[in-house]
């Protein structure tokens, strides 16, 4: 409900309705509809940190990693929950338990982006004087072609738009142009 209508849309009654339950059953477990936002929207976007970019990187290069994780950001798959991310964004202005989610969240993806970051650097991968602030830099564009999935406007975006975020992280992390594009078929 929350991916595909907004978190403003969700009610204990309505969840309760959808699990064929009782009402009081989910407010014994969320006794204010905020919180089972906020752990909603919790749930979701730490699943999609774990899917995107895994914590156990020993099975690549952090290039790889970080090639695998643009190739599925920019994917349709993740739209509904860049729209998650843009609606808690701005319901956390107005309900606390939801801000104090989004902060979390967001020093969730930034610590792990920055520690693999951090990783490469140790690595001789990547070349950067200040592992967390490339993070962010990397994270704010990201974020910022994610309001595009708002609008419905990446079908007619140029493919070099739709790329800024690795674009980004190529030129931050001082790789060859192209290194964190997917791999192409022959």
């Amino acid at each position: 409900m929350a991916l595909t209508e907004g978190l403003e849309c969700i009610t204990l009654r309505r969840i309760a309705g959808e699990l064929d339950v009782r009402p009081g059953l989910i407010s014994h477990y969320f006794p204010a509809v905020d919180d089972l936002v906020a752990e909603a929207y919790g749930t979701a976007a730490g699943s999609e940190l774990d899917e995107l970019l895994p914590a156990d990187r020993a099975d690549a290069t952090c290039t790889q990693h970080l090639a695998r994780f643009f190739a599925l950001a920019a994917g349709e798959t993740y739209d509904d929950i860049s729209r998650l991310w843009l609606n808690a964004r701005h319901l956390s202005r107005y309900r606390p338990a939801l801000c104090a989610r989004v902060t979390t969240q967001e020093a969730a993806w930034r610590d792990r982006f920055e520690g693999h970051i951090r990783d490469g650097v140790a690595r001789g991968e990547f070349r950067t004087d200040d592992p967390m602030v490339t993070a962010m830099q990397i994270l704010v564009v990201l974020d910022g072609l994610g309001v595009l999935v708002n609008s419905g406007d990446t079908a007619d975006s140029p493919p070099e738009v739709l790329r800024m975020p690795a674009t980004t992280a190529e030129r931050e992390l001082g790789l060859e142009p192209g290194s964190l594009s997917p791999p192409t078929s022959d």
